[in-house]
């Protein structure tokens, strides 16, 4: 099987000796990664965006991967946003404290006030990307930010919103409600439901945000993946912690996939749909999406050869842990 330019439009890479390890997982894989900006101190201007940047071209070593810098929302004016258009990808809207290094993200989603950034936005065709939760009920935050995104939709119709990481039946509707609105959908979001995080002994590795939802919810999400439905894209949401940090009280939410996502979704298509949408998955949908244009294609191979998952790599336990694969990248 093979896969041409795969992209993963959802990646965190950490920072310091963490990204220096993980960093190699996505670039080995992938010709491309849209890299989230919310380390400790999330990443708000051009010059720590820039350094960033650099510090994870030299983790990639010299693979061929393009990281696509986001910068974290805030009020930014005009005149910023046209110096930083050329320096970025998108930029990336957090409600504050709803997950990882997001405390500083927006408390309020009143219309007039964030007016200014999203209009300037749409005018610079810069992307609005969106963790799009309330503060509700757990299984009911990212249905309850439905609304949210209807009113962001309707009043900035030029501005292209992405639904990250979705894990609803509601909002696999909607995306095909407004034009502007599309979607990222992550691996273990195909695979899993809160009964695999909760349902018997609680597993660690598999909490994340937004939580894994329902049974209908993912076949939901399996629906837009495995048809190759043209508005939604592959998005890891890779998002490696230490093991110290999953195996303790309050584990820190996120699923590390990176070393796996290729022969998982080889599997799944093979399964449930075919080659050519999973092609439209990993890498046409966003092409067309964002009218991507490599000089460089990058051809990723897989063989079918049986190998079984590490339990651990270095100090990251990876989804599918000591599970036997039958695709193997080459």
């Amino acid at each position: 099987m093979k896969i041409k330019n795969p992209l993963d439009m959802h990646l965190h890479l950490r920072d310091e000796k963490m990204l220096e390890f993980v960093a190699l997982f996505s670039a080995k894989d992938f010709k491309a990664g849209v890299i989230m900006p919310n380390l400790i101190t999330p990443l708000t201007n051009l010059n720590d965006l820039k350094a960033y940047k650099q510090r994870v071209l030299k983790a990639c070593k010299n693979e061929d991967f393009i990281p696509l810098m986001t910068l974290f929302f805030k009020e930014y004016d005009e005149k910023f946003l046209e110096n930083a258009k050329n320096e970025i990808f998108a930029i990336k809207l957090y409600p504050a404290g709803i997950t990882t290094n997001s405390d500083n993200g927006i408390s309020s989603f009143d219309i007039q006030r964030l007016k200014p950034t999203l209009n300037a936005m749409s005018e610079l065709n810069i992307p609005l990307l969106v963790h799009g939760e309330t503060n509700d009920f757990v299984m009911d935050r990212e249905a309850n930010f439905a609304k949210i995104y209807e009113k962001l939709a309707k009043n900035f119709p030029k501005l292209k919103i992405i639904m990250e990481h979705i894990t609803t039946k509601t909002l696999c509707n909607l995306l095909k409600d407004y034009e502007n609105l599309y979607a990222t959908i992550t691996l273990h979001h195909l695979m899993i439901t809160l009964d695999d995080v909760i349902g018997g002994k609680m597993d660690p590795h598999l909490f994340c945000k937004p939580i894994a939802k329902r049974y209908e919810d993912k076949d939901a999400l399996c629906e837009l993946a495995f048809s190759g439905y043209k508005k939604a894209m592959f998005g890891s949401d890779s998002a490696p912690h230490p093991i110290h940090t999953k195996e303790c009280c309050g584990c820190a939410a996120g699923v590390f996939s990176a070393p796996v996502i290729l022969p998982v979704l080889a599997e799944l298509f093979e399964k449930n749909s075919n080659e050519e949408n999973l092609q439209k998955f990993i890498s046409d949908n966003a092409c067309k999406i964002y009218n991507f244009n490599f000089e460089k294609e990058k051809i990723i191979n897989l063989k079918k050869e049986k190998w079984q998952v590490p339990q651990k790599y270095s100090d990251v336990v990876p989804f599918m842990a000591g599970k036997n694969l039958n695709f193997k990248v080459i």
